[in-house]
């Protein structure tokens, strides 16, 4: 538990999120979000899974959605990517006696929200910086820790903190709680280094790790398109730029 969650505050160019559930595996928790059970990926990093193929928007259907999958002490874990699926799923990945927890990292506009789930009903949930607007079928869960805390005053409505703080201090007092109670931790590692199989839980993206076979010919097509191809990794090119090249060339 060295690691905590606190640290997630400080991601600002990561505007996935992350869900954890305790009471199922990390391959239960990919399914239930929507991925098939034996189509996971071999072990990627976050780097990675920017060569998945992956289109963020489409005007006539779902964007695509894939998460990496793993386990820390009592909790898995999904980082999610793109148009993925935790917070739309909920109550579902929580039934059977799951509990499950969403923490979608914002800027100060719009907040950073956490949601908690437990057997298959929305327990609680609220915006850092807005906790005095408590959502769900226990809103007041996290109350006491949060007065505790000094995040708010025990009339639950009040904040503590100085108008002038930094959105981010007052982010990690008000995560620290969700922390503690609920014994949360993350390495950092999986979003650097570390290796976890991925699966494709909305949309169709092309899921295959390995090496496109005509990446070097796409490379030198984008680029004297004018692309800037710095982006195309060393074994897949980016969905935006296939699918240009696709078209361009009547594939």
């Amino acid at each position: 538990m060295q690691d905590g969650i606190q640290w997630l505050v400080d991601l600002d160019d990561w505007m996935s999120s992350v869900v954890f559930a305790r009471g199922i595996s990390p391959q239960e928790l990919a399914v239930r979000m929507g991925g098939a059970a034996e189509a996971a990926t071999e072990p990627i990093t976050d780097a990675e899974v920017n060569e998945l193929g992956m289109i963020g928007y489409r005007p006539d259907g779902d964007g695509d959605g894939v998460v990496r999958v793993g386990a820390c002490g009592d909790w898995s874990f999904a980082l999610e990517y793109g148009d993925s699926t935790g917070g739309d799923r909920l109550t579902e990945i929580s039934r059977n006696g799951v509990e499950v927890i969403h923490y979608l990292p914002m800027s100060a506009r719009p907040p950073a929200t956490v949601r908690y789930a437990r057997d298959g009903r929305y327990v609680c949930g609220f915006g850092f910086m807005e906790e005095h607007r408590r959502w769900g079928a226990e809103p007041d869960l996290l109350l006491a820790e949060l007065v505790a805390a000094g995040v708010l005053a025990p009339d639950g409505e009040t904040y503590c903190a100085p108008e002038d703080e930094h959105y981010k201090i007052t982010y990690r007092r008000s995560l620290a709680v969700v922390e503690a109670h609920f014994g949360l931790s993350l390495s950092p590692a999986y979003l650097n280094e570390a290796r976890l199989p991925a699966y494709a839980v909305r949309g169709t993206p092309r899921m295959n790790t390995q090496a496109d076979p005509d990446l070097d010919t796409i490379r030198s097509w984008a680029q004297a398109q004018g692309y800037t191809v710095d982006g195309i990794g060393p074994k897949r090119v980016p969905a935006d730029i296939r699918e240009a090249y696709d078209r361009a060339t009547g594939i």
